[in-house]
């Protein structure tokens, strides 16, 4: 069953736009202009419950306006959005209580008081039973593993202190949808991971559906096995994330080093050579050949040590989003 369904959604924003000067200002007292800027420009896709879905793109690139409009936050200019039934923008109280939407760095702690002040607060907002907030509260707390700060003023707590605990507020009433925007935003990379770790127990645990935007390609690659790429408001790729290697990045990465020096002539027939400081080489070869190419490295040139790896993510990102300009 699926938890989203998104078609041809689009949503537009008008922008003032004022010359520059003096006479600008006068002309637009008068007159002004307006342009439409295309946040969402008709995407559509859809997303299984349970499943945990990566929605990646560059700044501007429509992921937060999207989620905006999943969570009901914004009214779609024109498509249709479904999610779990429900159309967001109504914001029924049935479905508030069946979805979280956690935007890193944006606090719903109050400031002053302890994070347990706050989670008892969202049990009354959410009428989440006194027995079961017990449970999930000790389940998650334990997760996270934050039970000696929950009596500390939220201002005084760490920023990685302070998303955990916004983590637990968020979903304190078990929500079956989480859009998460850069949830790691700032984040050392010990907190990326906790925070990973406790994202993909949640999934497993729950069986929550998730929509995970972020900058860090270690989070999309640590957790999504589907991923949707998003620029100009406009979908270029919705699939699985090793496909995505697959299609766009058909090559290996073959690390040499060497024993004693060579010439770069001599590495370039192996394959194209994308950097050469003696003792080491890094040479891109095509998926096919990447056997032969090994065996032929290590039987004509005096090797110390040889690695094999996949393209960097970031790297394919970038390529897609460059042919796309």
């Amino acid at each position: 069953m699926d938890a989203v369904e998104v078609k041809d959604l689009k949503r537009y924003f008008k922008v003032y736009k004022k010359e520059a000067g003096l006479a600008g200002s006068l002309t637009s007292f008068f007159a002004r202009k307006y342009e439409d800027v295309k946040a969402v420009d008709g995407i559509s896709f859809k997303i299984r419950e349970g499943e945990l879905v990566g929605f990646i793109g560059p700044n501007g690139a429509g992921k937060t306006t999207t989620l905006k409009c999943l969570s009901g936050l914004l009214y779609p200019t024109s498509g249709n959005v479904k999610v779990l039934g429900y159309t967001p923008f109504e914001r029924k109280d049935s479905f508030l209580k069946q979805i979280a939407l956690i935007m890193g760095q944006r606090n719903q702690l109050w400031w002053d008081l302890p994070p347990i002040e706050s989670f008892i607060l969202n049990r009354e907002i959410y009428e989440v039973p006194p027995d079961r907030f017990k449970k999930t509260l000790d389940t998650l707390v334990d997760l996270l593993d934050v039970s000696d700060i929950l009596k500390t003023p939220v201002k005084k707590l760490s920023l990685g202190q302070r998303m955990k605990c916004e983590f637990i507020a968020s979903v304190l009433h078990s929500p079956h949808v989480l859009f998460l925007d850069e949830p790691t935003l700032g984040l050392d990379v010990v907190m990326q991971k906790i925070l990973r770790e406790f994202i993909k127990e949640y999934n497993k645990r729950y069986g929550a559906t998730i929509i995970l935007t972020s900058h860090y390609m270690r989070d999309v690659e640590a957790l999504c096995k589907r991923i949707i790429i998003i620029n100009y408001g406009k979908i270029l790729f919705d699939g699985k994330l090793s496909d995505l290697v697959k299609k766009h990045a058909p090559y290996r990465v073959v690390k040499v080093t060497l024993q004693r020096e060579v010439g770069a002539q001599e590495m370039e027939s192996f394959g194209e050579l994308k950097s050469f400081t003696y003792p080491e080489a890094v040479i891109s070869v095509p998926y096919e050949r990447i056997s032969d190419v090994s065996a032929q490295i290590l039987k004509e040139l005096p090797v110390e040590d040889v690695t094999i790896e996949e393209p960097e993510i970031e790297d394919i990102i970038r390529e897609i989003f460059e042919k796309e300009k």
